[in-house]
């Protein structure tokens, strides 16, 4: 496959045609908090939304809007949901995609809007539509590092990534921290590709690619009102192998999905969670998401403390007949410290060691068939506590 990796200290390569603005309109204090990312040719466009019941406006009105297959602008703003609003909501979200269109002159359904922030409270939407005025002017190409910051809410630092696929490139933003266990979705992210992909696949390829990545995170198991992915598809680098796009945008999304959990609220370590040889794929991702979820794990984690006896109970809490703890295997890193039914020998002021590090690796062998499953997530500490506890005061 013809992919280059990156990572946000090296290179940020961004696909033709895709112009982005992001300033500060005074939703934040003096932090950037509104962003508007163009595709100068109408894109065909794919997305996924929450899953929750509550639903967020924009979720609602990028629903409709996408249902066509294109979309051509992007308008996000961040620190006010726009969640539990009713129709007022609606008609916010509704004239932000039509401000947008009037200034782009393209057709405002081929806008998706997005909040992210705090729920129940009304957009200011004084400050959004002068902050949108002339916003034409001021786009720019190669801009999508600082929309990647625009985005943020309590993330710690922007998340931006890119991969080349013989001539086109795709680019994907995401935003993230908490109120995460994503369900067809993920926080807010944006992929954007100058390759020409058919009509036909862009969603089941998003579906796949979704459902093998952000699907697989979690940082505190709750499923937010606003998550979407979304995938722009311009066509202006021409076709391109599906086969190696697919596991470009594999490549694109994973770095994405593992990088929100790296950035999970006071999170200070990635935990990814391995299960093998599961009797299917689905119980290897709800033993992995057991494990990953537990607060006991994540605060043994955090604490470097090698209480492998909390894998064991997320492991059984599953209440699965067909787990036989006689066969089950458990390691830490490369250290074995359960095998079929009793602990093994192992040193634990090495496994300290191990667990103090910002990356750590749990693996589950079921012993009872075939499937696999990874996920991520991170550790649980006192300054996700505080984050939450004075969120909106």
């Amino acid at each position: 496959m013809e992919t280059t990796s990156t990572t946000p200290a090296q290179e940020f390569l961004q696909p033709q045609g895709f112009l982005s603005a992001a300033k500060n309109a005074g939703i934040k204090d003096d932090t950037l908090d509104l962003t508007v990312i163009y595709s100068t040719a109408r894109a065909r466009g794919a997305a996924m939304f929450t899953q929750n019941r509550f639903p967020g406006a924009p979720v609602i009105v990028g629903r409709k809007h996408i249902a066509d297959g294109f979309v051509q602008a992007l308008v996000v703003n961040s620190k006010n949901a726009n969640v539990a609003m009713g129709k007022q909501g609606i008609d916010d979200a509704t004239e932000m995609c039509r401000i947008v269109a009037d200034e782009l002159d393209v057709d405002y359904r081929d806008v998706l809007p997005f909040s992210t922030g705090v729920i129940g409270r009304r957009l200011p939407m004084d400050k959004i539509r002068a902050g949108l005025k002339g916003i034409r002017g001021e786009l720019r190409p190669n801009n999508l590092e600082l929309a990647a910051r625009a985005i943020m809410t309590t993330d710690r630092y922007p998340k931006y990534v890119s991969r080349k696929v013989g001539t086109s490139v795709i680019a994907g933003i995401a935003k993230g921290a908490g109120m995460i266990e994503p369900n067809m979705a993920t926080m807010l992210v944006y992929l954007m590709t100058d390759a020409e992909l058919p009509a036909a696949s862009l969603r089941p390829m998003l579906g796949r690619v979704v459902n093998r990545t952000f699907n697989m995170m979690s940082i505190d198991t709750d499923t937010s009102t606003s998550d979407t992915a979304v995938l722009m598809a311009n066509g202006l680098a021409g076709r391109v192998d599906l086969r190696r796009f697919e596991r470009a945008l594999y490549e694109v999304c994973e770095y994405l999905a593992r990088e929100i959990a790296r950035n999970g609220e006071g999170a200070t370590k990635l935990i990814t969670v391995d299960v093998s040889r599961a009797k299917s794929e689905a119980q290897a991702k709800r033993v992995a998401k057991s494990v990953v979820n537990s607060p006991l794990v994540k605060t043994a984690v955090y604490g470097s403390d090698p209480n492998w006896g909390r894998v064991i109970m997320a492991v059984g809490k599953t209440f699965d007949k067909s787990i036989d703890p006689g066969r089950v295997t458990l390691r830490f890193g490369d250290t074995k410290v359960f095998e079929r039914g009793s602990p093994a020998e192992c040193n634990l002021e090495a496994l300290r060691s191990y667990l103090g590090q910002t990356e750590v690796q749990i693996a589950v062998d079921l012993g009872i068939g075939k499937a696999r499953a990874r996920v991520w997530g991170c550790d649980l500490t006192e300054d996700y506590i505080k984050e939450n506890a004075y969120y909106t005061t």
